[in-house]
């Protein structure tokens, strides 16, 4: 039961780790354009995201996957710039609909992305385990945990200055995007590869 926390643990600090925001970055622009009627949606996003980091956990720690570190620390901020640009371009544009579309699948690759930048780390903690399936399990429980909690925020926040603070649905997610934007350009400038 001890490993079962520890690697909650673990997964909740990877996410909630205020030296490493680039995980909430990324969960900031992700969320910013939706509202808590848009929950059941957010909440798919949030775990098909999951979904792409366990993979690739999953893939480096069996050593099925290995890409130089280098690459993926230089890809993890251009992943949030990305979907921050995506947001300021589409801000005001009406509420995204589709069912299961591009939206989905752009977060399953970006959470392949991030969960290779962690999987140098992850591999060093599971080394010596018998089974290194049920700590990865263990650990995607403890992120799926702390992005909930980062976008409950996000939420709560949007609905307070569109609510309360009369901010306009379209105002709020460019300024939210531009500071997001803002912040992951000093990172791409401190991973460039060229």
């Amino acid at each position: 039961m001890s490993d079962f926390w520890f690697y909650l643990k673990m997964g909740l600090t990877h996410v909630l780790d205020i030296n490493a925001y680039d995980h909430v970055l990324f969960l900031i622009a992700l969320t910013v354009p939706y509202t808590f009627k848009d929950w059941k949606r957010v909440l798919t996003l949030v775990t098909m995201f999951t979904l792409g980091h366990t993979l690739a956990l999953i893939l480096a720690t069996y050593g099925v996957v290995s890409i130089n570190a280098s690459y993926v620390e230089f890809l993890i901020p251009i992943t949030i710039l990305i979907t921050a640009v995506f947001n300021v371009f589409t801000a005001g544009k009406g509420a995204r609909k589709e069912k299961l579309g591009l939206t989905f699948f752009v977060a399953l690759f970006f959470g392949l992305i991030h969960g290779l930048g962690f999987s140098n780390f992850f591999r060093m903690n599971v080394s010596g385990k018998d089974s290194k399936l049920l700590p990865m399990l263990e650990f995607a429980l403890g992120v799926e945990a702390a992005q909930v909690i980062i976008v409950l925020i996000v939420l709560i926040l949007g609905f307070l200055f569109q609510s309360i603070f009369r901010f306009n649905k379209r105002d709020w997610i460019m300024v939210i995007s531009s500071i997001v934007i803002g912040f992951v350009i000093p990172m791409i400038r401190g991973n460039w590869l060229w």
